[in-house]
């Protein structure tokens, strides 16, 4: 089941063209990956996803970006509801500075969410597989988590406000190994519940994790399919040349 779509997506910095006429599917439940070089376009595409760019001055966007059929660009969508429903998690952490409780029910608190908030922290937590290892320190600073930690509580954070897709931009790149596995697991278990995008400069992870693979070179979705395929047996000779390594 298709959860988002993308038509005709074009999008500009000034008069620089950033994407060009990106078409593509997100599919319910699933994780799609985004791979390619460097200032390819990944990022900027995610960003459009929740309207983030709108956040950037000088960006005009043209084409639909569809959530269960309705265009998120339409003038009458709730941009601040739009980022509860497409929830993102960074490429650096980025706890508040606030206690690891308070950074669970910043959000639900913000949406009028008053009752259960204990419990709430408990299951998101759970969720983002970290409560074992902060139960007992609740009302500590959140910025005196290790890494891995602290981008594991910005993924519980996100997921208090109960979102339906979830973003990720590149949230292993500031992780070692060992949090990256951890991060890594945890997207599996997610997708059961919830669509995942993740942007991603290893390709080895797309691999191992993601359902849909869409490679990416200067602003244009070179090719979009599921991840086996793409890796295995690409279509397009660009794409097997940026996987093979034998690119630039």
């Amino acid at each position: 089941m298709v959860k988002m779509e993308v038509h005709d997506l074009n999008l500009w910095y000034g008069s620089f063209h950033a994407l060009k006429d990106i078409n593509m599917k997100v599919y319910k439940h699933k994780v799609t990956a985004f791979i390619g070089p460097s200032g390819c376009g990944k990022s900027t595409l995610i960003r459009c996803l929740n309207r983030m760019n709108d956040l950037i001055s000088n960006v005009h966007v043209e084409g639909r970006v569809l959530l269960d059929d309705k265009n998120i660009y339409d003038k009458d969508i709730d941009v601040v509801n739009l980022r509860k429903r497409v929830g993102m998690v960074f490429q650096k952490p980025n706890p508040f500075p606030m206690s690891i409780h308070e950074n669970i029910t910043y959000g639900p608190k913000l949406h009028g969410k008053k009752k259960g908030l204990d419990e709430l922290v408990e299951e998101k937590l759970k969720d983002a597989a970290l409560w074992s290892e902060v139960k007992d320190i609740l009302g500590q600073n959140a910025m005196d988590l290790s890494g891995g930690q602290q981008q594991r509580l910005c993924i519980a954070r996100c997921l208090a406000v109960e979102p339906d897709v979830i973003l990720f931009d590149e949230p292993c790149s500031a992780l070692d190994p060992i949090s990256t596995g951890k991060i890594e697991d945890l997207i599996n278990e997610l997708k059961r519940h919830y669509t995942i995008v993740i942007v991603t400069h290893n390709m080895q992870q797309a691999a191992r994790i993601s359902d849909y693979t869409g490679y990416f070179y200067l602003g244009e979705l070179k090719e979009f399919n599921k991840t086996k395929k793409i890796f295995t047996n690409p279509d397009n000779p660009e794409t097997e040349r940026y996987i093979t390594g034998k690119f630039g």
